[in-house]
């Protein structure tokens, strides 16, 4: 069964989401940072990560572009802030044709307790608005479908010796 997701709106630019995962930490992390593992779960059902540039240090720039249900596209991309694996990842972000104003700061935690890691994402939106408008959209549902696909990588990636440095 999985872990459900969990949403939280501690300030009136914030969304805070956690999930657990069954798998270590660094494993987590992993999925997170090597494009050949983003690939294989970042994005909705029905969505597809079909680029994945990942420049995995401060000050370097990653960009993904995804293919979703008839063909639509979304391309989101920003520059890594801070790297400590395996414990947090914070970073930029900025989509194409975003429909809210200024760069989401993007911060994941990755907390280990008998070998099961809860990635805490939180998301500080620029203005007020901003977040308001993302609360509208189905980002919830979406970050939900996506991290039930990571939890079955994790779950495979675990299971069958095949783990990832």
């Amino acid at each position: 069964m999985d872990d459900p997701l969990v949403v939280h709106t501690p300030g009136d630019r914030e969304i805070v989401l956690s999930r657990l995962f069954e798998a270590p930490a660094r494993l987590v992390f992993a999925a997170f940072t090597q494009p050949e593992l983003l690939v294989r779960w970042y994005g909705a059902r029905g969505w597809s990560l079909v680029e994945c540039d990942v420049d995995l240090r401060v000050g370097g720039r990653w960009r993904f572009v995804s293919r979703g249900p008839e063909g639509t596209r979304m391309v989101q991309a920003g520059a890594y802030r801070q790297i400590g694996p395996p414990h947090r990842l914070v970073y930029t972000e900025l989509f194409d044709d975003q429909s809210y104003p200024g760069e989401t700061l993007v911060s994941h935690e990755f907390s280990e307790l008998a070998g099961r890691t809860t990635v805490t994402t939180t998301l500080l939106y620029a203005t007020p608005e901003g977040r308001d408008i993302v609360l509208r959209y189905p980002m919830t549902r979406g970050v939900g479908q996506s991290f039930t696909r990571l939890a079955e990588l994790l779950r495979s990636t675990t299971t069958t010796g095949g783990e990832q440095r």
